[in-house]
């Protein structure tokens, strides 16, 4: 690779001593560099540009803009915490909406759950869906359920037409600029409300409670105010600036663990102790919100 580094390298890479790094800015105050073996995939899609790298200590990586979304180290943390804990929320599932979750890892925990029936999942940008189904599989899983229905559109535009559909839906978004910012807006909420069925539940990603309190607290308020129910829980992401990740819920209806949870067996780290205790939250938090 070192011959032809300098040839035509995507934006956000650059060769530092014959070694090529990717470099994340975070909030402008804080660089996150990567080094990075090779450039797997590269392309400028109508919405962003996409490339798939790999990485020496994250593996394989989705990023989007030069922000690294997803990494085959720690993608399933993520998208584990994001899809079981609204399922087991919920007590008899069938119909579920993912908006976003582009890398496919969303739809691939949901798919574990066989008394699913339909799942839709929504992304605006068919270019990330095909790049990480074929070279992001720790992540994908080269997701190829007949339940799975991938619907290229905008997100928001999708749910505002719908009403009382979904049992759960699961807003698996980026971070809150470009094409994701609408993501996190009351109004956008507010369809999700209205798409839900009167005994269903939501959940969003909302960011690092260490770096992006305001936007959590802002989160939790708008969904506080639309929803009877609220809940936030967390995980630790390593790939995410902070560490730290929290997560929000929605429901129409009192939020309670089943007594025994019925987890898939091939998670790698979502289980029942997980599944009670990301509920706890710091004391920070627990003041914050």
């Amino acid at each position: 690779m070192k011959k032809h580094l300098h040839d035509s390298l995507p934006p956000y890479l650059k060769v530092e001593n014959e070694e090529l790094w990717l470099t994340e800015d975070d909030r402008e105050n804080l660089k996150i560099s990567y080094r990075i073996k090779e450039v797997i995939f590269s392309q400028q899609s109508a919405f962003q540009h996409v490339m798939i790298l790999d990485s020496y200590d994250f593996g394989r990586m989705l990023v989007l803009d030069g922000v690294v979304q997803t990494t085959s180290i720690d993608g399933h943390i993520y998208n584990e915490m994001i899809s079981h804990i609204p399922l087991q929320l919920h007590p008899a599932a069938k119909k579920v909406l993912i908006i976003g979750g582009g890398d496919c890892g969303a739809a691939k925990e949901a798919a574990k759950y066989q008394q699913l029936e339909q799942i839709d999942m929504v992304e605006i940008d068919e270019v990330v869906v095909q790049s990480c189904k074929e070279h992001l599989p720790a992540v994908s899983g080269n997701l190829s359920d007949p339940r799975v229905r991938f619907i290229y559109t905008d997100g928001v535009a999708f749910v505002k037409e719908r009403t009382k559909e979904y049992d759960v839906i699961i807003v698996d978004s980026s971070d809150p600029v470009g094409p994701a910012e609408a993501l996190f807006s009351r109004d956008f909420y507010a369809s999700i409300r209205q798409a839900l069925k009167d005994d269903g539940l939501m959940v969003c990603q909302s960011q690092s409670p260490i770096f992006h309190l305001d936007i959590l607290k802002q989160t939790h308020t708008n969904i506080r105010q639309l929803f009877p129910h609220a809940a936030v829980y967390t995980a630790t992401v390593p790939t995410y600036p902070g560490g730290l990740w929290s997560f929000t819920i929605g429901s129409n209806i009192p939020l309670s663990l089943p007594e025994s949870a019925a987890v898939p067996t091939d998670t790698k780290y979502v289980n029942e102790a997980v599944l009670k205790q990301c509920f706890q939250l710091p004391e920070f938090m627990r003041k914050a919100l």
